[in-house]
Order: C-alpha cells, then structure tokens, then sequence
C-alpha cells in the first residue's frame, strides 16, 4: 500500500522515516526526496504554473471545555497551498497532512486510495499525540523509540494493521517522556476551563524530564474533557450582507477513565436532524449527523441521548453540519477609495455581533493589496486596550492586523493610505482582498448545540464523578 513513511519538521528536516519497500536503489525517505518533497510542499504556489481562484469567505473556529468554536473568517485561506497528493518526478504519489506544523507523510507507486491513506497518516497523528501527550516536534525528539514501536505494530509492509489506541496497549513496552507544553491563549485568559484539545498527558504512564515515573494509576483523576467545535464558512457580499454560510462541527472528548465506564451524552431535546423534518421555530435543525463507531443510537430517536463506552485517547463522538440561516460572530465593511490616481485609502470596520460577555482571542485580519504596491501606511481607531496593531507586509503583499482580545458588541475601524507604483485601474482594484480574518471564541458556539449532561450509566465503583 504505501512504500515510505516519513515525519518532517517545520524547517524541513526529517523527524521519523520508515521504509516499508524498496524501489532500486532509492527509498524516498532518503534526505534528497524528503528535501524535494518538502520544497515542492513550501513553495507549491511559485513552483505551479496555475493556481485556482480564491473566494471570499468566512471561517470560524473556537475552543472551549464544554463549547468552542474557532473562527477563520477567510477568503483565500489556502491559495498557495499544496494539495494532500501530488506525483513527484521520481514517478511515486506522495500522500501528506499537516499537524502543528509538523508534516506527516508518505509515498506509494502503487494506485492506492487517496482518502484511505489520508486516513491512515491522520490515525498515525492521532495516536503519536495520545501516547506522546502532545504532537510537537520536541515530543516526538524525545520519543522517538515509541513512536517507532507504535510504527511496527501500526503498519506491516505498508499496510495498517492496529490503528485503535486502546488496542495499542498491550503491544507497547516503552514510556513516553512528557514534554511540557506552550500555554494556549484559551487558558491563559479563562483559566478556570480547559479543553480536551488542551490536556496533554499521555495514556499510558510516562516519566518526566528529571527521569521520574509518573503512574496513571496512582496520581492521575479519572477524567473526561469534551469539547463542541465548530468552523464555520461564510461568504460575504462587499457590503457586509451574508451570501451563503454553513457549520462544520463535531463534539470531540478526551478520556481518561479507568474500567471502561459506559457513558450517556444528552444533546437538545428539540434536536431535529434533516431540514424536511418538521422543525419548530427555535429548534436547533441539523443538515446531516454521523456518529462515532463506538456510540449506541437506540434512544437517540425518541430521547436525543446517546451512550457509549469510551475508547482511550482523543477521539470524535459525532460530527455534524449545518447550512442556512444564523448570526455570524464577526461583519466585515470595507470600502475602497481612490483619492488620487496612484493613491488608494482603505477602510475596513470589523463589528463583533457577539453577546456583550464573550470575545474574540487571537483576532488577525489580513488585506491583500495590489501588486503595485509601493507602501502603505496603516492607522486604527479603537476604543478598546491592549494588543491592537497594524502593518504592511510587503514580502507578502498584505496587510496584517492583529487584535489580542476583540469584546462583544464592540466594533474596530482599520484605515490603510496606499501608495501605488502606476495609476489605479479596474484591474488593481480586483487585486484588493478578499479580506481573511482569524480568530478564537472561547465558551460560545453558533448552533446552539448543546450537551445537557453527560453520566456514568451505572454506578461503578470508586466513580464519584462531578463537573469541575
């Protein structure tokens, strides 16, 4: 199935490789086919000869314990980026994702299935970060022996074998080495809640930089974190009036419970999945829903509640998606004008439509501007504290602004005085944006998908859960 298997570095540099076949006497995790690999990924927008057209649209993105919701209002997120599979001159398809900046991938001259090995890389992601505690390229440096080991029983001449991280237990000899983890914005300003995209403790017991043990059975709470994710996508018209929109999310759980406890999750009672279901006016309507393996749906129909055993690790309980009508956490007004035939002033509000009590973290709001550009100069009106900046980037042909911390209910203007280098045309206005804003929400979710409890079915010994 697949021929090489390799992690690389954000500088390029080859982390893990594994080679599974030969083929002569190359195998493509050699320095050289990693390097071009890694050249055709960073640069793929220089090094194709066309690039599809961008779109303006709007992403959202969050993370909280119970609700998160990240935003990515975004028009041409990924213009340059490289496509997960590619051929390279050396006539093998190279398969990859993206984690933490950290690239997983791998090669085949076979006529594989895309999605299926796309999987695969994305299930070796997944298990690396529940035994290292974190997928970070120091984690896996420090790691390497296990990460190996979980290799061997994952994958057997290329193809998958043990995939499940519980499965994985009993097969794995080595302890992971716990590397300490960079503080999330998330946490640093809600202390109080942690996500389950935020615990990075192993699942199985590990040692500590000093060398010491750390027993999950003797210091480690049973716990379970969950989290409601959602990203959502929408396409603005230019005078700030919503053309089409939609919602990605999942809820996603994290387990650390010992005896493997069967769980009941609670959602909506007025939960209507189908849009041609009869919804009432309130009632939270999802397009289509699709539930994790391990999740039992016999009284979901009538009570909306679904139970489940566990698996260990990170894993998704449902995903779901939702188009039509809802209020978005962020407007976009920009205007354009020419005050000159070489000048250009630009002005963009950004309205937070939020309640009053949340707020958007990590607020980055990105302008590309004409190819003529020959300087820009940026000046803000706010009238909220802190982190608030903006600036051209002229290596990129952008500007850049960035907020640390947006409230509710409250708006931001940006203007930006353009200098070009030829007289403005109908051409060099089309260059202008779109406009792709990025953000956080933490605790706040756009759906209204709610979890109203979540229980231990029955009662087990040494479980005395509460919320915390």
């Amino acid at each position: 199935m697949i021929s090489n298997f390799f992690v690389l570095s954000p500088r390029g540099d080859t982390i893990i490789a594994k080679q599974y076949r030969t083929h002569g006497d190359i195998g493509a995790h050699e320095r050289s086919h990693t390097e071009a690999f890694f050249r055709k990924v960073k640069f793929w927008d220089d090094m194709s000869q066309s690039v599809p057209g961008g779109y303006a649209s709007i992403e959202t993105n969050a993370e909280t314990p119970q609700s998160s919701q990240r935003g990515v209002e975004s028009s041409n997120a990924s213009l340059g980026d490289a496509p997960p599979v590619f051929i390279m001159p050396d006539g093998l398809s190279y398969l990859h994702v993206k984690r933490n900046g950290l690239i997983f991938g791998c090669s085949t001259d076979r006529n594989v299935s895309p999605s299926t090995v796309i999987e695969i890389l994305s299930k070796i992601a997944k298990v690396f970060k529940d035994y290292c505690g974190t997928l970070s390229e120091e984690a896996i440096r420090k790691n390497f022996i296990l990460l190996y080991e979980l290799l061997d029983e994952m994958i057997d001449y290329g193809y998958p074998q043990v995939t499940q991280t519980e499965n994985l237990k009993a097969f794995v000899y080595n302890e992971p080495i716990v590397v300490a983890q960079v503080s999330n914005t998330g946490n640093m300003i809600n202390p109080k809640t942690a996500s389950a995209n935020s615990v990075h403790k192993p699942v199985i017991s590990s040692v500590n930089a000093d060398g010491r043990k750390n027993s999950l059975n003797s210091n480690q709470k049973n716990e379970i974190f969950v989290d409601i994710l959602e990203r959502l996508n929408v396409v603005f018209s230019n005078n700030g009036y919503v053309l089409n929109s939609t919602i990605d999310g999942c809820i996603q759980m994290k387990s650390y419970l010992a005896g493997n406890p069967e769980l009941r999750l609670a959602l909506n009672e007025d939960l209507v999945v189908g849009k041609n279901s009869g919804a009432t006016y309130g009632s939270v309507v999802l397009d289509d829903v699709n539930f994790n393996d391990c999740v039992n749906l016999s009284e979901f129909e009538n009570t909306r509640t679904l139970s489940f055993v566990p698996p260990d690790g990170e894993f998704v309980v449902l995903n779901y998606r939702m188009t039509g009508e809802f209020k978005t956490p962020f407007r976009i007004f920009p205007s354009v004008e020419e005050v000159a035939p070489d000048k250009l002033e630009i002005s963009v509000l950004v309205r937070a439509e939020m309640p009053a009590e949340h707020f958007g973290a990590n607020v980055t709001v990105e302008i590309p501007l004409p190819k003529c550009t020959s300087s820009a100069s940026c000046s803000l009106l706010s009238s909220i504290s802190g982190h608030n900046t903006a600036e051209f980037v002229s290596r990129e042909g952008k500007i850049l602004w960035t907020i640390k911390k947006f409230p509710g209910m409250t708006e931001q203007t940006m203007r930006a005085k353009v200098n070009l280098n030829q007289s403005c045309t109908s051409q060099v206005r089309r260059e202008i944006g779109p406009i792709n804003m990025s953000f956080e929400i933490p605790m706040y979710n756009v759906s209204n998908l709610q979890v109203r409890y979540l229980r231990i079915a029955e009662a087990m010994p040494g479980y005395t859960p509460y919320r915390w």
